[in-house]
This record gives C-alpha cells, structure tokens and sequence, in this order.
C-alpha cells in the first residue's frame, strides 16, 4: 500500500505557529522533504524532531521527484515543507503534488500559517474579496503591465515583494493605480513586526527616509472602488491630482490609468468641461 504526501504549513516566524498536528506528522513521516534543510532543522530542533531530511528546492525537483515517488509507493509517508508557510505558495512542490496525484497517491495538506491570510487579517482592507499574484515581475516594464492588468479588479490585492525592489514597486502602483490605500506588511510575527499604512506615496516617502529597509514583505493594495473612482467628474480628479503635486500631464495620464480610459477621451472631456 502506498504512503502519503503531506504537505504541512510551518511558522513564518514565531516558532510557536506550528500545529500538534504538524508536529506529529513530522515526528512520524518517514522523509522530510525541505526547500532548505538548514532552515527547517531550527524548526525540528525546537520540536525534538529527529526524523531524516533531504533538499527539494525548485533547482533540484526534476532530480528529486522519482526518488520520493518511489519511497510513497514504497510505503513510506513523506512530509513536504517549505521555509516558511504553506509549502507551493509561491514556494517549490506543485510538480511533486501533481505527480503524486497522478500516481494515485494520497495527499493530504496540514493547515496552518500563511503570509497572506496573516497580513490580510490585520490590514483593515476590505476581506470579502482577495487577489493574490505571488511575487511582482522585477522589471518595471513587466511590473506595470501585471498592474495595470489588475486595476480593475474590485477585490484586495495582494503580493510578495523583496525589501530592494519595494520602493520602486511603490513607484508603480503609485503611477498605475494612483492613490488607494496600501499596506506593507513587513516581518509577519516576528520581533520586529510591522504594518506600515497609507497610500503608496506616503509609504514610499516614509521608507525612504530610513535609508534601508529588511525583512519579509507582504504587500497589499485596497480593492478598486467604483462608486468611489467614478464619482467625482473628470476635471475634478485631474484637479485633485494636481494639487498633490502632479503635472497636468501625470494629471491627465492618473485619471485616465484610475478610469481605464485613454488619455485623449480624459483631455477631450477636459475640453467640453471648459
């Protein structure tokens, strides 16, 4: 009879999220299978758990999957973890997960902490509704395109992001989506925890006074409003992005990224106005 692939959400920083169930799971699981086994022995060392490790990192998957293919159909349970969280949120273990499944493997999933639901609980963004895109393109060109892509979704957006990419990350939803508020979520129940509000542009100005910024970051970005967006008349908004210091022509470009109009429809409407 074959064993069972379990994936197990581990601490994304105090040690003390783990569940017992996760903890007994890992004591008896034959392998356990790590995005960094120098990581996860800090975890396994506060627990006592002395079970074998072995690597299983996104540059090593293909090498790795047949061998821990065979060991479940061998028999032998097998626990998959990632650093921190939920293992496959962007993190290594989808092609293992989907192998296994296509092998008639079992896979069960062992709940507990995620990035995403943790900053989204303590955001004060809207809840009903979420979007999350992973890690944001490193290059501005890709980045904005996502961006732009998402200005219309009504639900919050969430991101991971690097700490020396973040303040020009902060530059593009400033530029793309204009100024709905943003939290930057930063060392999730760590020591240094911290929620840093606001919109894009203030947050950007905050960071950027402290020369330097560590530490994991969740990035989240309020849900796109309707009522709101288009409530106020064309010539209004461009005046309102005037006089937070934007030239009339970043003005014009703003109003028309918030309304997903072009800028020769806004100027044209500007026009009538007069």
């Amino acid at each position: 009879m074959a064993g069972t692939l379990y994936v197990v959400a581990t601490p994304i920083g105090n040690l003390e999220d783990i569940t017992y169930r996760a903890v007994r799971v890992l004591r008896e699981a034959g392998v356990i299978a790590c995005e960094d086994t120098r990581q996860t022995r800090k975890l396994l060392d506060r627990y006592e758990v002395t079970r074998p490790t072995i690597s299983y990192h996104e540059h090593n998957e293909a090498e790795r999957i047949p061998a821990l293919l065979d060991r479940l159909q061998a028999g032998e349970n097998i626990a998959l973890v990632s650093d921190a969280g939920m293992p496959l949120v962007s993190d290594p273990g989808y092609r293992l997960v989907s192998a296994a499944i296509a092998r008639g493997i079992a896979v069960q999933p062992v709940p507990g902490p995620s990035a995403v639901i943790t900053a989204l609980a303590a955001s004060g963004l809207a809840t009903d509704a979420f979007h999350f895109a992973g890690f944001l393109p490193s290059r501005s060109g890709p980045r904005q395109k996502i961006l732009e892509s998402l200005r219309n979704e009504t639900a919050t957006l969430v991101f991971f992001e690097t700490p020396h990419r973040l303040l020009e990350t902060l530059e593009t939803i400033d530029r793309v989506l204009g100024p709905r508020p943003v939290v930057v979520a930063r060392e999730l129940t760590k020591i240094h925890e911290e929620f840093l509000r606001g919109t894009a542009a203030e947050i950007h100005a905050a960071l950027r006074k402290r020369g330097f910024i560590k530490g994991e970051i969740t990035l989240l970005i309020g849900k796109r409003t309707e009522a709101v967006d288009d409530a106020e008349p064309v010539e209004e908004a461009v005046e309102t992005c005037i006089r937070r210091g934007m030239s009339r022509m970043e003005a014009i470009k703003a109003v028309a990224r918030s309304r997903g109009l072009s800028k020769r429809e806004v100027y044209t409407r500007l026009e009538h106005a007069k």
